[in-house]
């Protein structure tokens, strides 16, 4: 049972990426489809949790918000891993000017609250996912870069790296098929952490009209509107509020798991 609880968070997440995945596929109707006569219409078989004020069924939109939402945070960490994890190994490994003008370049980029980076960029070059994935990957690109550093700083000295330069590898060849591989660890914690970090920022970009753009679904824009139609329908902002909270602790419940598996000191077993 123990065993049972503790890969929930990895089924959990799991559905959440095939449904996200399913979507196109799936029999719901058109997530922008509009039926102004049937605005605020209450939950039905063709429509299982309603409509929203502009008749547009809220089930769908659901869906293709979640969709939208991990979409942006798996490329954003993505592109934020690429580049943070490179600076990072690359400064790590030769020391110097290159490590001082690494670290000291993302020390500059952390002088900024991450939404406030974030809002700059996207009201400078205009709202939209195209935007909002290179700002993203770029606000957490530091953490990455801190992570692989310090990783890199462990296991440069370890024998099998000496065995590697001993061996002729050059630089590049050590970085890549000697250092990274034993340092995939954290970064793959800290990837699921940015993920759930990305889903938060981008959620309260679309809320503020800084994100995705409407009609096009997003948990932000869908909380804001239903924040705007509480009185005449509570549920419109009760449903993507419960839909962005699960995915987040869904997403941290799931960087824990990552972090306690490959964390050296965790005790292994039955335990």
């Amino acid at each position: 049972m123990i065993s049972a609880f503790r890969n929930t968070p990895a089924v959990l997440l799991a559905l959440f990426v095939l449904l996200c995945l399913l979507a196109p596929v799936l029999p719901l109707p058109n997530p922008v489809a509009v039926s102004v006569a049937e605005r605020f219409a209450g939950p039905s078989f063709a429509h299982p949790l309603g409509q929203d004020e502009y008749g547009r069924d809220l089930l769908s939109r659901l869906v293709w918000a979640l969709r939208s939402a991990m979409f942006i945070a798996f490329s954003s960490a993505f592109l934020a891993s690429v580049v943070g994890t490179a600076l990072g190994v690359i400064g790590g490994y030769v020391r110097g000017l290159t490590e001082i003008f690494t670290m000291r370049g993302m020390d500059v980029i952390l002088c900024f609250p991450p939404l406030l980076l974030a809002m700059l960029a996207v009201t400078l070059y205009g709202p939209g996912p195209l935007t909002l994935i290179p700002v993203l990957g770029l606000v957490f690109v530091p953490s990455f870069t801190r992570v692989a550093h310090a990783s890199v700083l462990t296991v440069r000295s370890q024998e099998y790296v000496e065995a590697a330069r001993g061996m002729g590898m050059g630089a590049g060849r050590i970085m890549l098929h000697t250092i990274l591989p034993n340092i995939v660890g954290p970064l793959i914690v800290q990837f699921s952490f940015v993920m759930a970090m990305t889903v938060v920022l981008e959620s309260g970009l679309s809320f503020l009209g800084l994100g995705v753009l409407p009609p096009a679904p997003s948990l932000g824009l869908m909380i804001g509107a239903g924040r705007a139609t509480l009185a005449q329908a509570p549920m419109l902002l009760v449903w993507p509020c419960v839909v962005l909270t699960l995915l987040i602790l869904v997403l941290n419940a799931f960087c824990d798991r990552l972090r306690d598996h490959f964390d050296p000191r965790s005790v292994s077993g039955g335990n």
